[in-house]
């Protein structure tokens, strides 16, 4: 089997998982970060990724090659399932962003039996239905609990703005998404942000990335090549720019100047 991506759905370019999206790591390892926790899924085992969650997503080859299967629940899909096989739904406990699912005899099979229905690595949408269908059969069927996360349909509750975006700032998302995952409406949120923390979303955001930059490249002898991306920025470029204009100093001439500093010899 050559190196795929197999999916059912489409991947979001953004760091937001609108969906509950199972993934299968059939060769390599996935890396995920919520802005709390990592999670690391291995060749054969798989896990169920919580919509409306922050993520960020690291891939590891093995032997050079790379080949997980991603299977995205919809809500549409989902109320359409849940009318037609009327699980029992009980309240699914909050908790992590990654659902790790125990090994099931059956699912080995399943991914097996999705490859001959791709052409090109894509499904016709008349057969990805129907194995969608199977997949949540057989999940519900090991663990008829999560029946309380798929079939859940509300929208994310109020929370505390200062606490999340600590937590959170890193991720490269619209502030309309910070909103939304705040519980709040576009206006009520940047309305409550600026009672926090006296300054816009964007402005913060922007400092205290930069803030956190500083910290990694000064303290912790980090590359700027190695956190720009991790930190929220889209380019190299446009990071350095908004840290010279910060701080008055390119991160790069930071970091010579890190490496010219004579090392502390022990007492």
């Amino acid at each position: 089997m050559s190196p795929a991506n197999y999916h059912i759905g489409v991947i979001s370019p953004e760091q937001f998982i609108a969906e509950h999206t199972f993934a299968y790591i059939i060769k390599g390892e996935m890396h995920l970060y919520d802005g709390s926790k990592s999670y690391v899924l291995k060749s054969g085992e798989c896990g169920l990724a919580r919509k409306n969650r922050l993520v960020r997503f690291k891939k590891e080859k093995e032997n050079g090659e790379l080949e997980k299967v991603f299977v995205f629940f919809d809500e549409p899909f989902l109320r359409a399932f849940q009318e037609k096989h009327q699980p029992v739904v009980t309240k699914f406990k909050p908790g992590e962003t990654t659902v790790r699912l125990p090994k099931n005899n059956l699912l080995p099979n399943f991914i097996q039996s999705l490859l001959p229905y791709y052409d090109h690595g894509k499904i016709s949408e008349a057969f990805a239905d129907v194995k969608r269908e199977e997949l949540l059969i057989i999940l519900l069927q090991a663990q008829p609990g999560l029946a309380g996360l798929f079939f859940d349909y509300g929208i994310p509750e109020k929370i505390n703005i200062e606490e999340f975006m600590n937590r959170n700032y890193q991720f490269n998302v619209h502030t309309s998404r910070f909103a939304y995952l705040t519980g709040r409406s576009l206006s009520a949120f940047k309305r409550d942000f600026k009672q926090i923390f006296n300054e816009t979303p964007n402005r913060w955001l922007v400092q205290r990335r930069l803030q956190e930059a500083y910290f990694l490249i000064d303290k912790k002898n980090k590359k700027p090549s190695e956190i720009y991306l991790e930190l929220g920025f889209e380019t190299l470029p446009h990071f350095s720019y908004a840290f010279k204009k910060r701080f008055g100093i390119a991160p790069t001439e930071l970091t010579e100047q890190k490496k010219k500093m004579p090392k502390k010899l022990p007492v």
